[in-house]
């Protein structure tokens, strides 16, 4: 597996986002516009922020 890290930080409310989403952004550990959470680079969390990906913006960590 890699050893890369990404940084997902929530930009937009969840108001008004379907219940999936809003699941999505709290198994991320966000909750807030502004929080910060860094999660290991695997498909599983490309997969997640796939679904909320006009919530999020994503960096990538060395």
């Amino acid at each position: 597996m890699s050893d890369k890290n990404i940084r997902i930080t929530q930009v937009r409310s969840i108001i008004g986002c379907t219940k999936k989403q809003k699941a999505t952004i709290k198994s991320l550990g966000l909750g807030r516009p502004n929080y910060q959470v860094e999660k290991p680079d695997n498909p599983c969390t490309r997969g997640q922020v796939k679904v909320v990906q006009h919530i999020v913006k994503v960096e990538e960590l060395s």
